[in-house]
């Protein structure tokens, strides 16, 4: 967890159960105001539908478009996949923020930019090189820094992996990294500027804790 001010952020991993306990332990602690979630509408709403099997649904396909709805699909298999092998659901930290939100009254942000608008800029932008070496890898099994997916990736590895992303996988950096640090942190920066003495707790992909930190900063000298 980063605190800064009234901020307090909890990087997760969204199949880690350690996840769903730093979660817990976290918002019970600092008691806040506000929780905001890594979610968009969509995702919020189809947070609970998502237990389980993995649906096909028309309308999403029809929303996000064939290529969009595609790389939603695998992103959703690979991570429902590692599940499995340490028992969790995907999202288990954030269905448990929401049940504790909704048990002591707290109001809840959605702080996530709509992942039709996120999976459409990646589309667009990923290049063919980008897409071979995902295929190639994938086909492999290419491990180049490996992690105990029981747990909470550490601030060395988070630092070494998203390197990796950024060298190989420009498109997918600029595009569901920096831009969602970008567009969350100033969601968050809009509510701790506003209610400076309310805190408020954020769960966010272990991945995003200092990009949205960096961002809101940023903001602040603006």
């Amino acid at each position: 967890m980063i605190r800064y001010k009234n901020l307090f952020l909890v990087g997760t991993s969204h199949i880690s159960k350690k996840s769903v306990d730093d979660v817990e332990k976290t918002i019970l602690n600092v008691k806040p105001r506000f929780i905001a979630l890594e979610l968009d509408k969509r995702r919020f709403n189809l947070l609970n539908l998502k237990k389980g099997r993995i649906k096909f649904r028309i309308k999403d396909l029809k929303e996000l478009g064939f290529k969009a709805y595609l790389l939603n699909l695998i992103g959703a298999w690979l991570e429902k996949k590692m599940s499995k092998k340490i028992g969790t659901e995907p999202g288990d930290e954030m269905r448990k923020a929401v049940d504790i939100a909704r048990k002591l009254k707290i109001e809840l942000l959605l702080i996530d930019q709509d992942i039709k608008d996120t999976l459409n800029k990646l589309v667009s932008r990923i290049s063919f090189r980008e897409k071979i070496l995902f295929i190639k890898e994938l086909i492999l099994g290419k491990k180049e820094i490996e992690f105990n997916i029981k747990k909470v990736p550490s601030e060395r590895y988070i630092n070494k992996i998203v390197n990796v992303i950024k060298r190989d996988y420009p498109s997918f950096y600029l595009t569901i990294i920096k831009e969602r640090n970008e567009y969350m942190a100033n969601k968050i920066y809009q509510v701790i500027r506003k209610y400076p003495k309310d805190k408020v707790v954020g769960v966010v992909g272990a991945g995003h804790e200092k990009g949205i930190i960096g961002e809101i900063k940023l903001l602040e000298k603006i």
